[in-house]
Protein backbone atom coordinates (compact mmCIF):
# COMPACT_ATOMS: atom_id res chain seq x y z
CA UNK A 1 0.00 0.00 0.00
CA UNK A 2 2.72 2.75 0.56
CA UNK A 3 3.97 1.77 -3.43
CA UNK A 4 0.40 2.79 -4.43
CA UNK A 5 0.31 5.86 -1.89
CA UNK A 6 3.74 7.27 -3.28
CA UNK A 7 2.36 6.54 -7.01
CA UNK A 8 -0.85 8.41 -6.46
CA UNK A 9 1.45 11.24 -4.85
CA UNK A 10 3.73 11.70 -7.56
CA UNK A 11 1.60 11.16 -10.58
CA UNK A 12 -0.95 13.55 -9.00
CA UNK A 13 2.05 16.24 -8.40
CA UNK A 14 3.15 15.99 -12.22
CA UNK A 15 -0.07 16.52 -13.43
CA UNK A 16 0.11 20.30 -12.19
CA UNK A 17 3.21 20.88 -13.91
CA UNK A 18 2.01 19.09 -17.36
CA UNK A 19 -0.93 22.00 -16.85
CA UNK A 20 2.22 24.29 -16.57
CA UNK A 21 3.70 23.13 -19.28
CA UNK A 22 1.18 23.17 -21.36
CA UNK A 23 0.15 26.64 -20.66
CA UNK A 24 3.61 27.88 -21.33
CA UNK A 25 3.50 25.56 -24.76
CA UNK A 26 0.37 27.54 -25.65
CA UNK A 27 1.61 31.10 -24.52
CA UNK A 28 4.82 30.48 -26.34
CA UNK A 29 3.11 29.40 -29.83
CA UNK A 30 0.63 32.21 -29.77
CA UNK A 31 2.74 35.13 -29.20
CA UNK A 32 5.59 36.85 -30.82
CA UNK A 33 7.35 34.12 -29.38
CA UNK A 34 6.28 31.44 -31.60
CA UNK A 35 9.61 31.56 -33.78
CA UNK A 36 11.83 31.22 -30.91
CA UNK A 37 9.95 28.63 -29.79
CA UNK A 38 9.56 26.39 -33.01
CA UNK A 39 13.28 27.21 -33.58
CA UNK A 40 13.78 25.15 -29.47
CA UNK A 41 11.78 22.45 -30.88
CA UNK A 42 14.29 21.69 -33.74
CA UNK A 43 17.60 22.41 -31.85
CA UNK A 44 19.95 19.78 -33.52
CA UNK A 45 21.05 17.46 -31.25
CA UNK A 46 24.17 14.75 -32.63
CA UNK A 47 25.84 11.74 -30.88
CA UNK A 48 28.52 10.47 -32.72
CA UNK A 49 30.71 7.35 -31.71
CA UNK A 50 32.78 6.11 -34.21
CA UNK A 51 30.80 5.03 -36.93
CA UNK A 52 27.55 5.11 -35.42
CA UNK A 53 25.62 8.56 -35.15
CA UNK A 54 22.54 9.61 -34.32
CA UNK A 55 21.53 13.19 -35.11
CA UNK A 56 17.50 14.62 -34.58
CA UNK A 57 15.73 17.57 -33.37
CA UNK A 58 15.70 18.48 -29.58
CA UNK A 59 11.58 17.52 -30.47
CA UNK A 60 12.65 13.97 -31.64
CA UNK A 61 14.91 13.19 -28.96
CA UNK A 62 12.52 13.95 -26.23
CA UNK A 63 9.63 11.53 -27.95
CA UNK A 64 12.22 8.85 -29.10
CA UNK A 65 14.84 9.10 -26.33
CA UNK A 66 13.54 10.42 -23.36
CA UNK A 67 9.92 8.58 -23.76
CA UNK A 68 12.09 5.46 -23.78
CA UNK A 69 12.37 6.17 -20.47
CA UNK A 70 8.99 6.88 -19.53
CA UNK A 71 7.77 3.52 -21.27
CA UNK A 72 10.50 1.87 -19.09
CA UNK A 73 9.06 2.71 -16.20
CA UNK A 74 5.32 1.86 -17.53
CA UNK A 75 7.13 -1.77 -18.34
CA UNK A 76 8.25 -1.50 -14.74
CA UNK A 77 5.01 -0.74 -12.91
CA UNK A 78 3.04 -3.22 -15.29
CA UNK A 79 5.72 -5.85 -14.43
CA UNK A 80 5.42 -5.25 -10.52
CA UNK A 81 1.54 -5.11 -10.72
CA UNK A 82 1.44 -8.68 -12.56
CA UNK A 83 3.73 -10.24 -10.10
CA UNK A 84 2.85 -9.20 -6.87
CA UNK A 85 0.50 -5.79 -7.08
CA UNK A 86 -3.28 -5.09 -8.05
CA UNK A 87 -3.10 -6.74 -11.43
CA UNK A 88 -1.73 -10.52 -9.85
CA UNK A 89 -5.28 -12.22 -9.41
CA UNK A 90 -8.04 -12.59 -11.15
CA UNK A 91 -10.21 -10.93 -8.90
CA UNK A 92 -7.99 -7.43 -8.95
CA UNK A 93 -7.52 -7.44 -12.76
CA UNK A 94 -11.32 -8.39 -13.59
CA UNK A 95 -13.05 -4.83 -12.95
CA UNK A 96 -9.96 -2.59 -14.64
CA UNK A 97 -9.58 -5.17 -17.41
CA UNK A 98 -13.08 -4.97 -18.22
CA UNK A 99 -13.24 -0.85 -18.11
CA UNK A 100 -9.87 -1.04 -20.13
CA UNK A 101 -11.11 -2.49 -23.48
CA UNK A 102 -14.08 -0.91 -23.01
CA UNK A 103 -12.13 2.36 -23.43
CA UNK A 104 -9.94 1.59 -25.49
CA UNK A 105 -12.70 -0.31 -28.14
CA UNK A 106 -15.49 2.14 -27.52
CA UNK A 107 -13.07 5.17 -28.62
CA UNK A 108 -11.78 3.75 -31.63
CA UNK A 109 -14.67 2.84 -33.52
CA UNK A 110 -16.27 6.67 -32.81
CA UNK A 111 -13.25 7.69 -34.53
CA UNK A 112 -13.03 5.14 -37.38
CA UNK A 113 -16.80 6.16 -38.06
CA UNK A 114 -15.93 10.16 -38.69
CA UNK A 115 -13.04 8.61 -40.46
CA UNK A 116 -13.20 5.23 -42.20
CA UNK A 117 -13.28 6.52 -45.48
CA UNK A 118 -10.09 8.71 -45.50
CA UNK A 119 -7.12 6.45 -45.80
CA UNK A 120 -4.46 9.00 -43.91
CA UNK A 121 -7.07 9.95 -41.62
CA UNK A 122 -7.37 6.22 -39.98
CA UNK A 123 -4.04 6.05 -38.84
CA UNK A 124 -5.45 8.20 -36.00
CA UNK A 125 -7.83 5.82 -34.67
CA UNK A 126 -5.77 4.87 -31.42
CA UNK A 127 -5.49 8.42 -30.62
CA UNK A 128 -8.52 8.73 -28.34
CA UNK A 129 -7.88 5.10 -26.71
CA UNK A 130 -5.23 6.58 -23.85
CA UNK A 131 -5.62 7.62 -20.83
CA UNK A 132 -3.06 10.22 -18.71
CA UNK A 133 -2.76 8.47 -15.82
CA UNK A 134 -0.85 11.82 -13.93
CA UNK A 135 -3.49 13.99 -15.17
CA UNK A 136 -5.99 11.71 -14.07
CA UNK A 137 -4.89 11.54 -10.50
CA UNK A 138 -4.37 14.56 -10.35
CA UNK A 139 -7.79 15.86 -10.39
CA UNK A 140 -8.90 12.58 -8.02
CA UNK A 141 -6.09 14.17 -5.48
CA UNK A 142 -8.16 17.58 -5.45
CA UNK A 143 -10.82 15.83 -3.93
CA UNK A 144 -8.60 14.51 -1.12
CA UNK A 145 -10.22 11.68 0.97
CA UNK A 146 -13.73 12.00 0.16
CA UNK A 147 -13.16 10.08 -3.04
CA UNK A 148 -12.21 6.22 -1.59
CA UNK A 149 -8.98 4.75 -2.08
CA UNK A 150 -10.58 1.55 -3.81
CA UNK A 151 -11.42 4.33 -6.82
CA UNK A 152 -7.96 5.24 -6.81
CA UNK A 153 -6.43 1.94 -7.06
CA UNK A 154 -9.12 1.34 -9.91
CA UNK A 155 -8.20 4.57 -11.78
CA UNK A 156 -4.23 3.01 -11.54
CA UNK A 157 -4.92 -0.48 -12.63
CA UNK A 158 -7.34 0.65 -15.31
CA UNK A 159 -4.43 3.39 -16.76
CA UNK A 160 -1.44 0.26 -16.66
CA UNK A 161 -3.82 -1.89 -18.53
CA UNK A 162 -4.79 1.12 -20.94
CA UNK A 163 -0.55 1.53 -21.22
CA UNK A 164 -0.07 -1.94 -22.01
CA UNK A 165 -2.61 -2.02 -24.47
CA UNK A 166 -1.22 1.16 -26.17
CA UNK A 167 2.21 -0.77 -26.06
CA UNK A 168 1.13 -3.44 -28.23
CA UNK A 169 -1.56 -0.47 -30.63
CA UNK A 170 2.17 1.15 -31.11
CA UNK A 171 4.52 -2.14 -32.06
CA UNK A 172 1.58 -3.93 -34.18
CA UNK A 173 -0.02 -0.72 -35.94
CA UNK A 174 2.78 1.98 -35.69
CA UNK A 175 5.60 0.46 -37.05
CA UNK A 176 7.06 1.37 -40.23
CA UNK A 177 9.62 -0.57 -42.87
CA UNK A 178 12.04 -2.97 -40.87
CA UNK A 179 15.57 -2.89 -41.29
CA UNK A 180 16.74 -6.94 -41.04
CA UNK A 181 20.07 -5.99 -39.66
CA UNK A 182 18.57 -3.88 -36.73
CA UNK A 183 16.02 -6.05 -35.92
CA UNK A 184 18.89 -8.68 -35.71
CA UNK A 185 20.91 -7.21 -33.08
CA UNK A 186 17.84 -5.47 -31.14
CA UNK A 187 17.15 -9.79 -30.99
CA UNK A 188 20.74 -10.15 -29.91
CA UNK A 189 20.72 -7.80 -27.11
CA UNK A 190 16.74 -8.71 -25.70
CA UNK A 191 17.97 -12.30 -25.84
CA UNK A 192 21.52 -11.31 -23.76
CA UNK A 193 18.96 -9.70 -21.15
CA UNK A 194 16.82 -12.45 -21.06
CA UNK A 195 19.82 -14.74 -20.26
CA UNK A 196 20.86 -12.23 -17.68
CA UNK A 197 17.32 -12.42 -15.78
CA UNK A 198 17.54 -16.38 -15.62
CA UNK A 199 21.34 -16.10 -14.46
CA UNK A 200 19.76 -14.17 -11.78
CA UNK A 201 22.23 -11.16 -12.59
CA UNK A 202 21.09 -8.47 -10.19
CA UNK A 203 23.73 -5.67 -11.12
CA UNK A 204 21.41 -2.86 -12.55
CA UNK A 205 24.48 -1.27 -14.46
CA UNK A 206 24.24 -4.00 -17.05
CA UNK A 207 20.72 -4.16 -17.87
CA UNK A 208 20.92 -0.43 -18.50
CA UNK A 209 24.24 -0.72 -21.01
CA UNK A 210 22.78 -3.95 -23.02
CA UNK A 211 19.64 -1.96 -23.02
CA UNK A 212 21.35 1.50 -24.61
CA UNK A 213 22.20 -1.43 -27.01
CA UNK A 214 18.56 -2.39 -27.37
CA UNK A 215 17.52 1.25 -27.96
CA UNK A 216 19.99 2.23 -30.46
CA UNK A 217 18.83 -0.90 -32.46
CA UNK A 218 14.97 -0.59 -32.30
CA UNK A 219 15.89 3.24 -32.95
CA UNK A 220 17.41 2.34 -36.33
CA UNK A 221 14.94 -0.84 -36.90
CA UNK A 222 11.80 1.70 -37.90
CA UNK A 223 9.97 -0.38 -34.44
CA UNK A 224 9.60 2.14 -32.54
CA UNK A 225 12.61 3.52 -30.06
CA UNK A 226 10.05 3.56 -27.22
CA UNK A 227 9.19 -0.11 -27.56
CA UNK A 228 13.07 -0.74 -25.97
CA UNK A 229 11.98 0.28 -22.81
CA UNK A 230 9.35 -1.66 -22.33
CA UNK A 231 11.42 -4.94 -23.83
CA UNK A 232 14.16 -3.61 -21.68
CA UNK A 233 12.02 -3.29 -18.06
CA UNK A 234 10.26 -7.24 -18.56
CA UNK A 235 13.65 -8.16 -18.37
CA UNK A 236 14.86 -6.79 -14.55
CA UNK A 237 14.51 -9.46 -12.39
CA UNK A 238 11.73 -8.40 -9.30
CA UNK A 239 13.53 -9.68 -6.87
CA UNK A 240 17.30 -10.98 -6.04
CA UNK A 241 20.09 -11.02 -3.47
CA UNK A 242 23.17 -9.13 -3.80
CA UNK A 243 27.11 -10.46 -3.38
CA UNK A 244 26.58 -10.41 1.00
CA UNK A 245 23.40 -12.78 0.21
CA UNK A 246 20.53 -9.96 1.06
CA UNK A 247 17.39 -10.09 -0.45
CA UNK A 248 17.06 -7.01 -3.12
CA UNK A 249 14.76 -5.59 -5.46
CA UNK A 250 16.71 -4.17 -8.89
CA UNK A 251 12.79 -3.73 -10.63
CA UNK A 252 11.75 -1.66 -7.32
CA UNK A 253 14.61 0.17 -6.79
CA UNK A 254 15.18 1.22 -10.69
CA UNK A 255 11.23 2.55 -10.09
CA UNK A 256 11.53 4.15 -7.77
CA UNK A 257 14.38 5.80 -8.73
CA UNK A 258 12.48 6.95 -12.11
CA UNK A 259 9.53 8.19 -10.82
CA UNK A 260 11.04 11.41 -9.61
CA UNK A 261 12.80 12.05 -13.14
CA UNK A 262 9.56 11.20 -15.31
CA UNK A 263 7.02 12.98 -13.35
CA UNK A 264 8.91 15.88 -12.80
CA UNK A 265 11.29 16.43 -16.14
CA UNK A 266 10.82 13.89 -18.58
CA UNK A 267 6.58 13.87 -18.83
CA UNK A 268 6.70 18.03 -18.27
CA UNK A 269 8.99 18.47 -21.36
CA UNK A 270 7.17 16.41 -23.25
CA UNK A 271 3.96 18.20 -23.28
CA UNK A 272 5.81 22.09 -23.57
CA UNK A 273 7.41 20.50 -26.82
CA UNK A 274 4.07 18.52 -28.35
CA UNK A 275 1.42 20.47 -27.04
CA UNK A 276 2.54 24.21 -28.81
CA UNK A 277 -1.11 24.30 -30.90
CA UNK A 278 -1.32 27.93 -32.43
CA UNK A 279 -4.63 28.33 -32.04
CA UNK A 280 -5.27 31.74 -33.33
CA UNK A 281 -5.12 29.73 -37.24
CA UNK A 282 -7.57 27.31 -36.49
CA UNK A 283 -11.24 28.08 -37.56
CA UNK A 284 -14.32 26.49 -35.86
CA UNK A 285 -15.20 24.45 -39.17
CA UNK A 286 -11.80 23.36 -39.15
CA UNK A 287 -12.53 22.07 -35.68
CA UNK A 288 -15.82 20.60 -37.16
CA UNK A 289 -13.40 17.87 -39.37
CA UNK A 290 -13.74 14.42 -39.00
CA UNK A 291 -10.62 14.20 -37.13
CA UNK A 292 -10.52 16.62 -34.70
CA UNK A 293 -14.15 15.24 -33.70
CA UNK A 294 -13.43 11.99 -34.12
CA UNK A 295 -10.62 12.47 -31.20
CA UNK A 296 -12.79 15.16 -28.83
CA UNK A 297 -16.10 12.43 -29.16
CA UNK A 298 -13.93 9.66 -28.95
CA UNK A 299 -12.21 10.97 -25.58
CA UNK A 300 -15.09 12.55 -23.75
CA UNK A 301 -17.91 10.60 -25.25
CA UNK A 302 -16.03 7.59 -26.21
CA UNK A 303 -14.00 7.28 -23.08
CA UNK A 304 -16.90 7.15 -20.66
CA UNK A 305 -19.37 5.45 -22.48
CA UNK A 306 -16.60 2.28 -22.07
CA UNK A 307 -15.13 2.35 -19.28
CA UNK A 308 -18.65 2.62 -17.10
CA UNK A 309 -20.70 0.59 -20.08
CA UNK A 310 -17.86 -2.13 -19.51
CA UNK A 311 -17.45 -2.34 -15.75
CA UNK A 312 -21.52 -1.48 -15.35
CA UNK A 313 -21.82 -5.03 -17.46
CA UNK A 314 -19.36 -6.46 -15.75
CA UNK A 315 -20.62 -5.79 -12.39
CA UNK A 316 -24.12 -6.65 -13.36
CA UNK A 317 -22.56 -9.93 -14.76
CA UNK A 318 -21.33 -10.44 -11.38
CA UNK A 319 -17.81 -10.91 -13.44
CA UNK A 320 -16.76 -8.14 -11.13
CA UNK A 321 -17.24 -5.87 -7.88
CA UNK A 322 -17.80 -2.42 -7.50
CA UNK A 323 -14.85 -0.98 -5.64
CA UNK A 324 -15.09 -0.96 -2.15
CA UNK A 325 -17.16 2.01 -0.23
CA UNK A 326 -17.99 3.52 -4.04
CA UNK A 327 -21.22 3.97 -6.04
CA UNK A 328 -22.33 4.29 -9.31
CA UNK A 329 -22.09 8.21 -9.75
CA UNK A 330 -18.03 8.02 -8.10
CA UNK A 331 -17.91 5.42 -10.89
CA UNK A 332 -19.02 7.39 -13.35
CA UNK A 333 -16.92 10.42 -12.48
CA UNK A 334 -13.63 8.30 -12.70
CA UNK A 335 -15.13 7.15 -15.88
CA UNK A 336 -15.00 10.57 -17.39
CA UNK A 337 -11.25 11.06 -16.00
CA UNK A 338 -9.87 7.92 -17.93
CA UNK A 339 -10.97 10.55 -21.44
CA UNK A 340 -7.99 12.68 -20.31
CA UNK A 341 -5.53 11.52 -22.57
CA UNK A 342 -3.19 14.48 -22.99
CA UNK A 343 0.38 12.99 -22.62
CA UNK A 344 -0.38 9.16 -23.87
CA UNK A 345 -2.90 10.48 -26.93
CA UNK A 346 -0.10 13.41 -27.65
CA UNK A 347 2.38 10.59 -28.29
CA UNK A 348 0.37 8.46 -30.27
CA UNK A 349 -0.84 11.19 -32.46
CA UNK A 350 2.94 12.08 -33.21
CA UNK A 351 3.22 8.51 -34.81
CA UNK A 352 -0.18 8.09 -36.68
CA UNK A 353 0.57 11.85 -38.18
CA UNK A 354 4.52 12.52 -38.85
CA UNK A 355 3.61 15.65 -40.32
CA UNK A 356 2.03 18.30 -37.61
CA UNK A 357 0.83 20.47 -40.02
CA UNK A 358 -0.92 17.62 -42.06
CA UNK A 359 -4.48 19.07 -40.38
CA UNK A 360 -3.46 22.31 -39.20
CA UNK A 361 -2.91 21.32 -35.16
CA UNK A 362 -6.47 20.64 -35.03
CA UNK A 363 -5.50 17.19 -33.84
CA UNK A 364 -3.39 18.24 -31.05
CA UNK A 365 -5.83 20.88 -30.45
CA UNK A 366 -8.71 18.28 -30.14
CA UNK A 367 -6.86 16.78 -27.55
CA UNK A 368 -6.55 19.43 -25.51
CA UNK A 369 -10.22 19.91 -25.73
CA UNK A 370 -10.90 16.74 -25.36
CA UNK A 371 -8.91 16.03 -22.33
CA UNK A 372 -10.03 19.21 -20.45
CA UNK A 373 -13.62 18.32 -21.19
CA UNK A 374 -13.41 15.42 -19.44
CA UNK A 375 -11.08 16.50 -16.13
CA UNK A 376 -14.01 19.41 -15.96
CA UNK A 377 -16.97 17.72 -15.95
CA UNK A 378 -15.32 14.20 -14.32
CA UNK A 379 -14.56 16.38 -11.29
CA UNK A 380 -17.27 17.86 -10.82
CA UNK A 381 -19.62 14.54 -10.61
CA UNK A 382 -16.91 13.18 -8.75
CA UNK A 383 -17.39 16.28 -6.70
CA UNK A 384 -21.18 16.44 -6.07
CA UNK A 385 -21.36 12.28 -5.29
CA UNK A 386 -18.67 12.64 -2.89
CA UNK A 387 -20.58 15.55 -1.38
CA UNK A 388 -23.85 13.47 -1.33
CA UNK A 389 -22.48 10.32 0.08
CA UNK A 390 -21.55 12.07 2.97
CA UNK A 391 -23.64 14.48 4.08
Amino acid sequence: MKIVKEFIQTESSSGVLLIIATLIALFLSNTFLAPYYESFLHIPVEIRVGSLHLAKSLYHWVNDGLMAVFFLLIGLEVKREIMEGHLSSLSQVALPGFAAVGGMLVPALIYVFFNANDPVAINGWAVPTATDIAFALGILSLLGKRVPVSLKIFLMALAIIDDLGAIVIIAVFYTVDLSVLSITLAAIALTVLVLMNQLHVVKKAAYFMVGFVLWVSVLKSGVHATLAGVALAFTIPLNGKDHEGNSISPLKEIEHGLHFWVAFLILPLFAFVNAGVNVTSISLEQMAAPVPLGIMLGLFVGKQLGVFGFSFLAIKLKLAKLPADSNWMQLYGVSLLTGIGFTMSLFIVTLAFVDDTLFNYTDKLAILIGSLASAVLGYFILKISSQSKTS
